[in-house]
């Protein structure tokens, strides 16, 4: 939900020029085949080893391949025998040899390529059960299964086609503990960036309705009030029209949909389960897990009964009332911001820090100011909780929430109590991987019940794939499940030289006055790099539309570079906190993924009057014990 993701479908174009992996490497060797050219060879081989040549102990190994080939031949009264592949020798350079290791984190050599998979070497080969080896050479009905419908699955799915190949997508919404469910394209249209962006500009429209009368409109007399309702229903209508528009594309795409819920019954086999729980038996050459993340729940009685999540907020019926948002999640705040913003009581319970894993400095900012704004932090974890009222379709309920509370001078506690209509549970959120049956064929999972992967290859299973948020060690945004599921697709089907780059990705959270980020937050950089080599830009600005009105923000507005003193203040991050910074942010991003320097963003000359511009104009360095700033105008 960090970064909004355009429900659009991605123009048509031809697969992008390769990449140079790894750096220094060049794409063509001078004495052996073309890397680009030994890349396609693998991926449309059935069965293809790298190697180097004039080399006794590859040969040797190539021979033992070849013998443990023939140990799969099937006896002569078999129906359909297996037809055993033989190898396709493809030498390259050296070069082209520390390419491809980089390129799949294989080191073994010779390489074992099967069906366009990098299977690793000998060794490799050899811990794969025999059954399963046999299986994977003989023919299957799809060349790719996506299981997951979301963002990632439906860009991969889209370009596999796109590039031929006969392609299946599964996707099904198994009910939250409330009964929502919703529709194809995942929890990013559904339940995350679409829906929680619209209502992030509910509520800034209510603050513009204010503000219209400092700049000289005259509203209607009497209370302005919001209608929950109302903006409900054009959200939802809103998120259909996306949901039917990527069925047409995928039928567009030839992409074979299937409302079913997918799960291995063998390690080439599917079992698709329908509503009507009819199961439809589906193989595939490979496979892409796109699963995606559900929201997690404590555990202590009711509260899968009488709370809510992300998963339930958006299609609420009633209008949710007075409301407690449980953790310190950027979830947890954006939800609070816009139903703040929408004129509900609303109180933020947090156990420790505010959104961990970003910059501590910006978190606390965010937290100032939505104090300022309005919204209420309690420090806490609730511990039961009792229902006064049950809900309706048209009213919200009553709870009580019962919670521990620490006294600052004693340090005893306390239980306390407090009356909410809506709790929304937003404390994390765990992989959608426990029932896909990935643990029956060996796939490697990690304790958040990601897949362990080599790249977006699953460790163990080199046929399985996975991207985006159930693929451990990558980040859980939107965009970055798009780009790498297109990008792994041209790779394993077309051999193109290219990876997703997983670093400096520009995302932005959008609270009341949104933080937008590239980079290092200034803790890691300082863990990176040592506080000695790092320099730090900073001021704070008043945006030009705030003054008039007078805006309660203008005092919270912050952005800074943190550079390296020691490589020519290169940008190691950006932040900024600021109305509309997912803007600002993501055009800034290229500069950080350019290598820039402070230099660069002085010789840039700003737009006038932008906030943006103030990245053009910092000499402030920021020192420990330093005074807070303030903000002047132009």
């Amino acid at each position: 939900m960090g970064a909004v993701a355009s429900g659009m479908p991605p123009p048509k174009r031809r697969a992008p020029t390769e990449t140079k992996t790894p750096p220094g490497e060049r794409n063509v060797d001078d004495t052996g085949i073309p890397l680009k050219e030994a890349l396609k060879q693998a991926n449309d081989a059935k069965f293809a080893v790298f190697c180097s040549g004039n080399n006794e102990e590859e040969e040797k190994q190539i021979s033992e391949i070849e013998s443990i080939l023939k140990t799969l031949k099937d006896p002569p009264e078999t129906e359909k025998p297996l037809e055993i592949p033989e190898i396709q020798r493809i030498q390259v350079s050296s070069s082209s040899k520390k390419a491809i290791q980089y390129l799949t984190l294989h080191d073994s050599w010779p390489l074992i390529y099967i069906k366009g998979n990098a299977v690793g070497g000998l060794k490799e080969l050899k811990a794969l059960k025999q059954d399963y080896l046999k299986e994977w050479l003989r023919d299957h009905t799809y060349d790719l299964i996506v299981i997951g419908g979301g963002s990632g699955g439906l860009a991969a799915a889209k370009e596999a086609a796109r590039l031929g190949k006969k392609v299946a997508c599964l996707d099904f919404v198994k009910p939250s503990p409330q009964g929502t469910t919703w529709g194809l394209g995942g929890t990013c249209v559904n339940v995350g960036c679409i829906p929680k962006k619209l209502m992030h500009q509910a509520s800034l429209l209510g603050h513009s309705i204010h503000d219209a009368k400092k700049f000289g409109w005259k509203l209607p007399e009497g209370k302005i009030e919001h209608q929950w309702g109302h903006m409900r229903d054009s959200v939802q209508d809103h998120i259909a029209s996306l949901n039917w528009g990527y069925r047409v594309q995928l039928r567009e795409k030839t992409v074979t949909y299937i409302n079913s819920y997918g799960e291995f019954t063998g390690p080439f086999e599917i079992s698709a389960t329908n509503k009507k729980k009819k199961v439809e038996k589906l193989t595939a050459d490979r496979f892409l897990i796109a699963t995606g993340l559900r929201p997690k729940y404590p555990d202590y009685p009711g509260v899968k009964e009488y709370t809510i999540t992300s998963d339930d907020l958006f299609q609420l019926p009633y209008s949710p009332g007075k409301t407690l948002c449980v953790g310190a999640s950027y979830v947890s705040l954006e939800c609070a911001g816009f139903l703040h913003g929408l004129g509900f009581d609303v109180t933020v319970m947090v156990r420790s820090i505010l959104l961990r894993g970003f910059d501590q400095d910006m978190a606390e900012r965010i937290r100032k100011h939505m104090i300022a704004y309005g919204i209420k932090f309690e420090s806490g974890v609730p511990t039961r909780i009792e229902q006064i009222e049950e809900k309706t379709d048209e009213k919200a309920g009553r709870y009580r929430v019962f919670w521990p509370k620490k006294n600052e001078e004693t340090g005893e506690e306390t239980e306390v109590s407090e009356e909410y209509n809506t709790i929304l549970y937003a404390i994390g959120r765990e992989a959608v991987t426990d029932e896909v049956g990935l643990d029956s064929i060996g796939v490697e999972r990690a304790k958040s019940k990601k897949v362990v992967g080599r790249r977006e290859q699953a460790t163990t299973i080199p046929w399985v794939y996975a991207i985006g948020d159930v693929l451990e060690g990558t980040p859980e945004l939107t965009p970055v499940a798009i780009q790498a599921g297109r990008v792994l697709m041209r790779r394993i089907f077309e051999g193109v030289n290219e990876l997703t780059e997983y670093e400096q990705i520009p995302t932005t959270v959008f609270t009341p006055l949104e933080y937008g980020c590239c980079g290092l937050a200034e803790e890691d950089a300082i863990k990176k790099y040592g506080k000695e080599n790092i320099i730090i830009y900073h001021n704070v600005f008043n945006p030009l539309e705030y003054t008039i009105p007078e805006r309660m923000d203008k005092d919270h507005c912050y952005l800074k570079l943190i550079c390296l003193r020691n490589e020519e203040e290169k940008v190691v991050g950006f932040h900024i906190l600021t109305p509309n910074a997912g803007e600002v942010t993501q055009g800034f991003g290229i500069a950080l993924k350019l290598a820039a320097k402070k230099a660069d963003f002085d010789r840039l000359i700003g737009i006038h009057p932008t906030v943006a511009e103030s990245f053009t104009t910092l000499t402030l360095e920021k020192k420990d014990g330093d005074e807070e700033l303030q903000a002047s105008g132009c």
